[in-house]
């Protein structure tokens, strides 16, 4: 079966043009396809014996150039009659200027790839795979297709897969999409569809932000998707940075300089003394005297510093000269999630009733208050009880903070709630949920249903602005329910539209009372709710900031970079989605030049109104 065939397929079809089937593989026929096909991973790069790396050190101009310097300085000690030491020991001293910078290098470089090698081994890749029928762990390595693998939220994936089942699963696309946001998979066939487009698969590299599944392997190694990236990038031929262009400039320069000059005085002066030997010797020591013997080892040395600079910083430097490759940068286009700011999301305000509530606090902690939180309680506790996130205390052990496991913005309302005085954990065991309808990229909406006694429900829906707008009868306006008309609905809209403007990403949250019974949580999973295809109580509107808290390391140093570009003369231009207005992506650069002299607070949040991502767009 080809991958491309895959998406396409219905679940049965997979498992049996895989080989497969419910109980997974069994160990035999693993084992034979391992040997058959190969490890699942990538090829680790060509290591160079030690002495190759090392002889790399003398393989740059200016080494060259010192080599003949040294040479030459030997070639007139030889001819010198009476020979003079100080030649001898000029020519060691060139000798061991280039032997000291080969050093440093070396000594750099092979360090930083051991430590890279060594922080690899300390992650061991897993996967939790059914084999003969019986769910077992083995190394990522020995995934070869037609293992069935079981996936949980914090799962990373070893290979591509197609999904068997999906229970509201988020994955993580990062690593192959560049978007932070994690996007919903689903099980169903999907016709069509390029295998990177699939939503009904999962890629190496990625990881399982919530939901659980099952999925079938169908590539592995360099057959996936992320390997596909890999053959790419391992094609691209490798370049000097900006420092070794320079320096190699500048040797040749040197070197053409003290040739010319030492073939001119040596002419001059055969011509006029007759003493061919004696000219010779004296071009020779002019030629080696234009030499700046000390100058790669003054570079070295600034280079290790520099780079010792940034491993207090926790950056590892592979390479002397990438350290000062970002003093050549003219643009920096920057993914802010986890970089510049800490890939956590914050509630800044409510707004209901025409009224905006605001939100204090930045991140996780749920440290602040929400004003007048008595007339924001109902929104709060409504959005909260429809999510699936969990938000988890500080660890001391582990020296984790406060922490959300599952959906960024899920975790943002469950943090907001907290600060309103709602006590989520005591609502959801008075009205334990009783069935869940996950969100959906047609619908846009994710709804649950709680029971209220008495044989009623309520239900309770967040989702997008309009989609939830345009299923609303009625608003609660001011503690009452009132007829949602024309009037309310431009007010309703126009908050939103004004909260988008900002930069903001906006949810809508409602709920119903159901004077009917519950449908069954198994099967409402996978059908829609009749119930809830008109929700008649539109309650108030919940922003969440897409724009995360400040990254305490990142964030001034990105300040202080557009800054220094700015002031060189060249352009700090911010990157942005299409859908941004002009006005909300420009101010976050700005607030980056005022942190630059102002100081930007550790850890605090970039509270220009008008402020986005500098990148990313969204």
């Amino acid at each position: 079966m080809t991958a491309a065939a895959v998406p396409s397929l219905e679940r049965q079809q997979v498992l049996a043009g895989l080989g497969s089937s419910g109980r997974g593989l069994s160990a035999d026929e693993a084992a034979a396809r391992r040997a058959e096909i190969g490890a699942n991973q990538l090829p680790a790069p060509r290591r160079r014996p030690v002495l190759a790396e090392f002889g790399a050190q003398f393989a740059n101009m200016f080494a060259v150039v010192l080599m003949v310097a040294a040479g030459i300085t030997f070639l007139a000690y030889a001819l010198t009659t009476p020979r003079s030491s100080a030649n001898l020991v000029l020519a060691i001293g060139i000798l061991g200027v280039v032997l000291l910078n080969a050093v440093i290098g070396f000594a750099q470089e092979h360090a930083a790839e051991r430590t890279a090698e060594a922080l690899q081994a300390l992650v061991p890749a897993t996967a939790r795979v059914i084999r003969d029928g019986e769910l077992t762990e083995i190394p990522a390595v020995d995934l070869v297709p037609g293992d069935l693998v079981m996936l949980d939220a914090g799962d990373a994936i070893s290979a591509d897969c197609r999904l068997i089942d999906a229970h509201d699963l988020l994955v993580e696309m990062a690593a192959l999409t560049g978007e932070s946001r994690p996007t919903p998979r689903i099980c169903d066939a999907v016709p069509q569809a390029q295998v990177a487009d699939a939503r009904n698969c999962v890629f190496m590299g990625t990881s399982v932000v919530n939901g659980s599944g099952r999925a079938v392997v169908f590539a592995t190694g360099l057959a996936t998707e992320f390997g596909r990236i890999y053959r790419l990038t391992a094609e691209m031929p490798s370049e000097d940075s900006p420092l070794q262009r320079e320096v190699t400039v500048m040797a040749r320069r040197v070197a053409a300089v003290a040739i010319a000059a030492g073939l001119g005085l040596f002419a001059i002066r055969a011509l006029a003394s007759n003493d061919v030997v004696g000219s010779f010797v004296f071009a020779l020591g002019v030629m080696v005297a234009l030499v700046p013997e000390g100058l790669p080892a003054t570079m070295s040395v600034s280079l290790a510093v520099a780079v010792r600079r940034m491993a207090r910083r926790h950056a590892l430097i592979k390479r002397l000269t990438a350290v000062e490759a970002l003093g050549s940068t003219t643009v920096i286009c920057t993914d802010k999630t986890g970089t510049l700011t800490k890939a956590e999301m914050t509630v800044q305000a409510v707004w209901e009733s025409g009224r905006d509530h605001g939100v204090t606090g930045v991140g996780y902690t749920p440290d602040g208050e929400v004003t007048e939180a008595g007339c924001a309680g109902d929104v709060l506790r409504a959005g909260g009880l429809c999510c699936d996130a969990r938000l988890v205390p500080p660890d001391p052990v582990r020296r984790q903070g406060w922490r959300v496991l599952g959906d960024t913005t899920e975790g943002a309302i469950l943090v907001a709630a907290a600060k309103g005085g709602v006590d989520l954990a005591a609502e959801q065991d008075r009205t334990p949920r009783v069935a869940v309808f996950p969100f959906d990229a047609d619908r846009k909406l994710m709804s649950t249903v709680h029971p209220l006694g008495g044989g009623s429900y309520e239900a309770c829906v967040k989702g997008s602005p309009q989609a939830v707008l345009e299923r609303c009868a009625a608003v609660r306006w001011l503690g009452q329910d009132v007829p949602l008309d024309e009037t309310l609905r431009k007010r309703v809209t126009s908050a939103n539209d004004a909260m988008a403007a900002d930069g903001l990403r906006v949810l809508a949250v409602a709920r119903r009372d159901l004077a009917t019974e519950a449908p069954s949580g198994a099967s409402a999973r996978s059908r829609p709710c009749p119930g809830l295809h008109r929700v008649r109580h539109c309650h108030r509107r919940v922003r969440a900031d897409h724009r995360q808290p400040a990254h305490p390391d990142t964030a001034p140093s990105h300040a202080r970079a557009t800054s220094d570009l700015r002031q060189r003369g060249d352009a700090a231009r911010p990157v942005r989605g299409p859908r941004l207005p002009g006005r909300a992506a420009g101010g976050r650069v700005q607030r980056a030049r005022r942190d630059r002299r102002g100081g930007a607070e550790p850890g605090g949040a970039l509270q220009d109104p008008r402020g986005v991502d500098a990148a990313g767009g969204r």
